[in-house]
């Protein structure tokens, strides 16, 4: 059975078990404690369970300005965001020249640790410039490295602990198990939604359409933080479920939750996440309008575009691109510019912020927007805020 290969070849495994774990998490008790925000905890599973393969670790400043660059490591393998430990001075001095560190939770638990190859300065400005494309701190992605030292501590983790999940851990496939069930089940050919946002019928529809062409479907929400303005992750939980139990076929799809962290970064964090999901065995991927966009940031298909950049055997996932689709009350059905001819005012389409004002006020939301299951799921979650 063909599976599509990890990017660089090999799906990296930093989780410790077994003795090996135990000695470690002795260990981490006497070692220097660098405390992790949540994003790092993030980065810090995704690296440990091979989603962010080939890094073993936070990048060193080889990597780290090549990515800014060339879009690229230092071998030349694609790869468009730094994945840093980024540390106040303070911080990285308090370290002094420890060969490791424990990594820690905010409230202190030893999460990994990490053996330090490489602390190095670098600019928050000409990373902000090259990676989102503004210094504007109306960014969120800016605001995020605003709050974050300017130095970074390099090197491999080892994993020891993973963020408890609660009722989020059933839904939440590593890598190794993603791939297990598209062999099991026998697909060649698998196609990965990103999503943030609760679905609806231009989900859906975009949904249906790529699974005419693939084998399989991995529903795959970033389920790590995001904006105070986005919907709370259970309740985009419970809108997930709802569609593959009304719409989608289940012999064909599956939902796993992805446990990272946005960055809002438009057009290089497009082709991240693909990355990552080619990790978990996928061969296609979704790239809808304004994909990881935030504001006016970005054109509207300018993460598109991104994707020719590179040879495609590079990649190795190819992108099924969309247009922006709405629901056409004289075609009585979804389309999109390529293949409805009517008007704007024909078209019904919504904005988040439109919806969460609606919602606020307890109004329906329309019918030809979102399925009623799902409407009633949000009005719920509304109607308790």
């Amino acid at each position: 059975m063909f599976i599509n290969r990890p990017h660089g070849g090999r799906l990296i495994n930093r989780i410790l078990e077994g003795p090996e774990r135990e000695k470690w998490l002795a260990l981490a008790d006497t070692l220097p404690k660098v405390e992790l925000n949540a994003r790092q905890l993030s980065d810090v599973e995704l690296i440990g369970i091979g989603a962010f393969s080939p890094l073993e670790g936070f990048m060193g400043q080889h990597d780290y300005k090549s990515v800014l660059a060339y879009q690229r490591l230092g071998n030349r393998l694609p790869w468009t965001m730094p994945v840093t430990l980024a540390v106040t001075e303070e911080v990285a001095k308090s370290i002094g020249k420890a060969e490791t560190i424990a990594l820690t939770s905010a409230d202190g638990v030893p999460m990994a640790a990490l053996e330090v190859t490489e602390v190095y300065r670098y600019s928050r400005e000409e990373e902000a410039q090259k990676t989102l494309l503004t210094t504007s701190d109306k960014h969120p992605g800016v605001q995020y490295l605003q709050s974050v030292g300017d130095h970074c501590i390099a090197g491999p983790i080892r994993l020891l602990r993973r963020k408890q999940r609660g009722e989020f851990a059933k839904f939440t496939l590593d890598p190794k198990e993603t791939r297990y069930l598209i062999d099991h089940r026998g697909w060649k050919t698998v196609v990965a939604f990103q999503t943030r946002n609760p679905v609806h019928r231009a989900h859906e529809y975009i949904l249906k359409c790529a699974l005419e062409t693939v084998d399989g479907l991995l529903l795959h929400p970033l389920m790590g933080e995001t904006r105070e303005e986005d919907v709370p992750a259970e309740v985009r939980l419970q809108c997930y479920r709802v569609l593959l139990e009304t719409s989608l076929p289940p012999t064909r799809a599956v939902l796993s939750l992805y446990p990272a962290a946005m960055r809002y970064a438009g057009p290089r964090e497009a082709i991240f996440h693909a990355i990552a999901r080619k990790n978990y065995g996928a061969t296609h991927f979704i790239v809808g309008r304004d994909h990881a966009g935030v504001g006016n940031f970005y054109g509207p298909y300018d993460a598109q575009k991104k994707f020719f950049e590179f040879e495609a055997d590079e990649l190795g996932i190819t992108p099924i691109c969309f247009d922006a689709t709405f629901y056409c009350r004289k075609c009585a059905a979804m389309g999109s510019e390529k293949t409805c001819s009517h008007a704007p005012e024909d078209r019904l389409t919504l904005s988040g912020t439109k919806v969460r004002e609606m919602l606020r006020n307890g109004e329906n939301l329309p019918v030809e927007f979102t399925r009623p299951e799902v409407a009633e799921i949000l009005r719920a979650a509304y109607r308790n805020q």
